[in-house]
């Protein structure tokens, strides 16, 4: 028998096994969408606010995410990078039990760029940056109760967005159900998570899911979430130590951790590593060392905002987990050396574990060498200067990093500029959001006033 083909929201799919009687009360799909290419390419179809400045952010899911609301500010119009490799946290689980990438840094940012206007908006927002609680029965049971629509969250969402999230979430379950040799644990399970990789597997693409999250979240059509590398496989991240040690996992890297829960991204009382980062690099998702490196291609959306945005950003957070994962891909040091625009460096304002010992010019110094690909595959490395990817700095003010003002001028890095900070107890010294951004857009109106 020839295989028959479901259509929910516009797009066509192999029906799944049946839902368990528990879930057939679970709604269609109420919104349309065309076709996958519209979904992929959703936001270049909208207009332009040629008044406001285009940036390309470089950034994790964490450290970046304080200054976003205050971006809104300067310009919507910026296309915010982010790496598919972090398996901490509840991410570990989704992508243990069900595979593909990680998507929890584009929830996060996601969920930051998300509308807040309306009283709906506010309670969409709520619901899918909503986590379960550690324990794990207490986790299960909350579960069920958002899942069959009885959960307070659900309140202030009317009904098209309550069956369309309801419709992605059963989906969610159902795939869990279909692996009945895994035991999937809901600890500190997020809601937006669970989401996005629900409606990941329904239409088998990254960019379909970001763009019906980003519709469901009312996202400004000019903002652009994109994953630095749009695939449907789980990515390992590797990193290979001075001293010849192989680190496998970005999680291990940067925050080693045997507990199932909230995974702590400041300064937490981790062991130091046995010798400063060299590389990192992406590996099969079995492999344990060199051996097994792969090269994943660029997203191809990224590429091309890197050709024509006004400003390039590498934001502050961890260097080696957050921003050398975008870096270090194909074809990204070549656009970036070719362009004249600012390419802005958002110092860290204290050392972690990634970091520790760092001055301003290590920071560039690591940064040239991902986008150079320096200890990679010999025939795959560029010999661009660290000017030609880095001309400006931005640094807290009272940070932890030394500023090595003659190591940063003998690398081609003249344009140094403080700015006010702020303290946070988990963190330590971090950028003043206002004080950032304006710093930010004066680095960008010197650019816009030559370029006109």
């Amino acid at each position: 028998m020839a295989d028959t083909y479901s259509l929910i929201g516009g797009f066509y799919s192999k029906p799944s096994p049946p839902l368990p009687p528990f879930f057939l009360k679970t709604p269609k799909l109420p919104l349309h969408f065309p076709s996958k290419s519209m979904a992929a390419h959703f936001h270049c179809s909208s207009n332009p606010r040629p008044s406001q400045p285009s940036l390309l952010v470089f950034s994790g899911g964490t450290a970046f995410n304080g200054v976003v609301e205050e971006l809104k500010k300067l310009t919507v119009r910026v296309a915010h990078v982010l790496p598919v490799s972090d398996d901490g946290g509840s991410t570990a689980e989704i992508v243990r039990v069900l595979g593909g990438p990680a998507v929890g840094d584009i929830r996060s940012r996601c969920l930051r760029l998300a509308d807040e206007s309306t009283s709906e908006a506010l309670a969409v927002r709520r619901l899918l940056g909503h986590r379960l609680p550690i324990n794990p029965q207490q986790a299960k049971s909350e579960w069920y109760k958002i899942l069959e629509g009885e959960h307070s969250l659900w309140e202030g969402v009317s009904k098209p967005y309550r069956e369309t999230i309801r419709a992605f979430l059963a989906y969610f379950q159902n795939e869990i159900l279909r692996r009945p040799n895994e035991s999937f644990c809901f600890s500190n399970g997020s809601i937006g998570n669970f989401f996005f990789a629900g409606a990941r597997i329904f239409f088998q693409s990254l960019d379909a899911a970001i763009f019906l999250f980003s519709r469901v979240s009312d996202i400004p059509a000019e903002s652009l979430v994109l994953p630095v590398i749009s695939t449907n496989d789980r990515l390992t991240l590797g990193c290979e130590l001075w001293d010849g040690t192989i680190i496998r996992g970005q999680n291990e890297i940067s925050h080693p951790t045997n507990i199932i829960g909230p995974v702590d991204k400041g300064r937490s009382s981790v062991p130091a590593l046995p010798s400063r980062i060299k590389r990192v690099f992406y590996m099969s998702s079995e492999g344990t060392n060199s051996l097994h490196e792969v090269f994943p291609t660029v997203n191809q959306a990224v590429l091309d905002q890197l050709s024509n945005v006004d400003c390039i950003v590498y934001a502050m957070g961890s260097l080696f987990t957050s921003l050398c994962p975008s870096l270090v891909l194909l074809g990204i040091g070549e656009i970036i050396s070719s362009r004249s625009c600012p390419k802005v460096l958002l110092l860290n304002g204290s050392h972690d574990r990634e970091t520790s010992g760092f001055s301003a010019s290590s920071f560039v110094t690591a940064i040239t060498d991902a986008l150079n690909r320096t200890y990679g595959n010999s025939h795959n490395c560029l010999r661009n200067l660290p000017s030609q990817y880095i001309n400006t700095l931005l640094v807290p003010k009272d940070g932890e990093i030394p500023i090595d003002i003659q190591s940063l001028s003998s690398q081609g890095i003249f344009d140094v500029v403080i700015v006010n900070s702020m303290h946070d107890p988990k963190v330590g010294t971090i950028f003043d959001p206002v004080s950032l951004i304006n710093a930010l857009g004066n680095v960008v109106s010197r650019y816009m006033r030559t370029k006109d």
